[in-house]
């Protein structure tokens, strides 16, 4: 039964110049029968754009208390925004309701003689060979019409628009796909991933297959890794050995069939998983309420306009907060006092200190006012989030900008980086942002270590 296979199909392509189907496939046979396929249109869709045929394959393919508002009705928190409901499942949901409206469909057929189904055949065809212009068209039109073979084809407006063509060996409960493609003007839509759900769920209830095995090349490994393929083939061998052939540059790649997944249903069962989740989260936590924001206005150099109790904060409490943590920071060195009005004036005299010893220091020139535009005219352009001293000496002597020492290293950590992000290496700027943090991280390190004795 399996030496059929060794000459199988072989004068399919005589007339191109040889078999096209041998033991071992030439590898300048293999190059001529690939697909160059942007990646573009795999990465967004997982649609197919174009595949090899018996060879490698390549594809393309309401609250009552005021400020408050909590999410109601969580069967369509998943559902009705693609951001939260994944793109994947967006799309499933999106041509399912094409299908169930009549504007799209999923068929299988094969070379059954019915006038309309060879109509589409040959429509499948004409994509394969577009899209596979180098694979001889005698090939693909005797594969296609092979009558051991099927095709699971997309049909929209009663148009051919994508497709795949398989071999099912029922005996053995596998399948080897041969082509799979998308008519270019019809990718980036789902097409693809919705048509391998198709010839799945076909080929394990119709088939009664269990696996799909096919040849891929480089190009079409990423599309078919998308649709549950692996490189690792688990199959027995003795099950596929002699009925499908070996390539040079092609990747055997190996998709196991589940024998309970719905596969044309999926964006059902995974609509209904994360409603099921959402829920749970509901009983544990509070995420789902919103709370208003603040009016918070800032004058010169961020300061805020006005000072903002924490306590007035909406939702702060609820989220557990205590008037404790007001303050936080991993610098407790500073003061050993419990008061936050004492801490507060300790850090205020420490992070004045650090900026008089950076202000004095000699390589402080270049930090000491913010980059006048006029002389510089793409610096902000480039820096978006631009620092400099006399900025954040007015943010220290605000008493309201800096809460915990880590907000001040942080702009002074942006300042340099800044230095370093617009000027190169060699030039000054760049030599004095390094020398300038080297001497600011030496004071931090020593006041720290004294205990902040800090003269005021």
């Amino acid at each position: 039964m399996r030496t059929f296979t060794a000459s199988r199909l072989e004068n399919a392509s005589a007339t191109a110049g040889g078999s096209v189907r041998s033991t071992k496939l030439k590898t300048e046979n293999l190059n001529s029968a690939t697909v160059k396929i942007e990646s573009s249109e795999c990465g967004k869709d997982g649609g197919t754009q174009g595949a090899g045929a018996a060879g490698p394959t390549a594809s393309a393919a309401g609250s009552s208390v005021p400020g408050i508002v909590v999410k109601e009705d969580a069967s369509k928190i998943f559902t009705e925004n693609i951001q939260t409901s994944g793109a994947y499942s967006a799309r499933e949901e999106s041509l399912k309701r094409e299908e169930e409206a009549g504007r799209l469909k999923f068929v299988c057929l094969s070379n059954d003689g019915i006038d309309e189904h060879m109509v589409w055949l040959i429509g499948l065809k004409n994509i394969f060979a577009r899209q596979l212009p180098n694979m001889p068209k005698e090939y693909i039109v005797r594969l296609v019409m092979d009558r051991s073979h099927k095709s699971v084809m997309v049909i929209r407006r009663n148009q051919v628009v994508g497709g795949i063509t398989y071999r099912p060996y029922a005996s053995q409960k596998f399948g080897e796909i041969a082509f799979c493609a998308i008519t270019a003007d019809e990718q980036v839509k789902g097409y693809g991933t919705r048509l391998m759900n198709h010839l799945k769920q076909h080929a394990r209830d119709v088939d009664g297959l269990t696996h799909f095995l096919t040849y891929a090349d480089n190009n079409a490994v990423g599309y078919f890794i998308k649709q549950g393929f692996t490189k690792e083939i688990h199959l027995e061998k003795d099950r596929w050995q002699g009925y499908i052939k070996d390539y040079d540059g092609g990747i055997l790649m190996e998709c196991k069939i589940d024998p309970k997944l719905p596969y044309t249903d999926l964006s059902t069962m995974i609509r209904r998983q994360r409603q099921a989740i959402d829920e749970k989260i509901r009983e544990l936590s509070n995420c789902h309420i919103v709370y208003t924001g603040i009016d918070f206005q800032k004058k010169e150099a961020g300061i805020p306009k006005k000072t903002i109790k924490v306590d007035d904060i909406p939702g702060l409490r609820e989220a557990g907060w205590t008037p404790d943590q007001w303050g936080h920071s991993r610098f407790r060195t500073l003061s050993a006092s419990t008061d936050s009005a004492t801490n507060q004036k300790h850090l205020t005299a420490f992070m004045r200190s650090l900026l008089k010893s950076m202000h004095d220091h000699v390589d402080a020139w270049p930090f000491k006012d913010p980059v006048d535009a006029r002389d510089v005219p793409d610096y902000y352009e480039i820096i978006k989030d631009p620092m400099d001293l006399k900025t954040m000496s007015k943010r220290v002597e605000s008493d309201q900008y800096y809460v915990t020492f880590e907000m001040f290293v942080a702009d002074v950590k942006r300042m340099f980086a800044n230095a370093r992000t617009y000027n190169s290496p060699e030039t000054i700027y760049y030599k004095c942002s390094t020398r300038l943090e080297a001497h600011f991280q030496s004071k931090v390190q020593s006041g720290l270590h004294s205990g902040a004795k800090i003269q005021q």
